[in-house]
């Protein structure tokens, strides 16, 4: 696929991560935002999933553990087709299927429950190893967040996956700078994130988490090296395409009132 296909699909992505949170008056839009090039990518070009293999674990499988980016999740699963974009509208509502965090008991191509911050990678190490014990290829793919690094569970996966040798799995951090209390720095510091999990044992590499071309370099990396797993360390902006949310830690997790929508979403057709 083409980066210019890539980039009309991260847009309709965007615009429907803003109707979602805007319609439940709730909801985390700013990392989601800022995470769906990377989303893009992977569900349209790097990962085999489709229509007829989404039910199945004989495919590459990606786990959400910055599970409140849920509606980015849902976005990507209905650019897809495996959702009704309609029912979009309905994230957060009683008796929804799109609850606030992913639930895979309710929503078929969501491969992990997730919500606990720090537990995702975690589940993809366990993933991981299950596939190579069992003679399954497939990928397992692994979004964590820069602010949710802080958690001591990451690292305890991290110390497991590269002590397995899990070059099956791919953990893409998502270094935004930002969490719901200000920025990852000011809140406990997780950085150098790259020398640290180069130094838990991970192939690491550094990229714009905007640019298909140098992530798409990163994931054909990944995929050829052998013997420890990989971390992608992706340099994103949270908010990205709607100028009011941009770099603002206060859109972590509030929604745009009517009027901030309609700007919103301006903002994104010129994208």
């Amino acid at each position: 696929m083409n980066n210019e296909e890539l980039k009309l699909h991260a847009r309709n992505i965007r615009k429907n991560i803003i109707r979602q949170v805007s319609e439940a008056k709730c909801g985390h839009p700013g990392g989601a935002l800022g995470a769906a090039d990377i989303l893009t990518l992977l569900y349209f070009e790097i990962m085999d999933i489709n229509e007829t293999n989404v039910g199945s674990i004989d495919r590459d499988r990606f786990v959400l553990s910055k599970g409140h980016s849920s509606p980015l999740l849902y976005a990507v699963l209905s650019e897809k087709g495996f959702l009704p974009e309609e029912e979009l509208l309905t994230f957060r509502k009683i008796d929804s299927r799109l609850q606030g965090h992913p639930n895979m008991n309710y929503v078929k191509g969501v491969d992990m429950s997730t919500g606990s911050l720090g537990q995702g990678l975690a589940a993809a190490d366990g993933m991981a190893i299950a596939n190579r014990l069992s003679g399954n290829s497939h990928r397992v793919y692994c979004l964590v967040g820069d602010g949710e690094s802080e958690e001591g569970e990451i690292w305890e996966a991290a110390m497991a996956a590269a002590h397995y040798k899990s070059d099956n799995l791919c953990a893409i951090i998502d270094v935004n700078g930002l969490q719901i209390d200000g920025t990852t720095d000011e809140v406990i510091g997780p950085n150098p994130l790259d020398e640290k999990f180069k130094a838990f044992g991970w192939h690491v590499i550094n990229v714009d988490g905007h640019d298909f071309d140098a992530l798409r370099d990163a994931f054909k990396e990944a995929a050829e090296t052998k013997g420890k797993p990989t971390a992608i360390v992706a340099k994103t902006i949270k908010g990205k395409g709607v100028s009011f949310m941009e770099n603002q830690v206060a859109w972590h997790g509030v929604a745009p009132d009517a009027e901030q929508t309609k700007i919103a979403l301006a903002d994104l057709d010129k994208e």
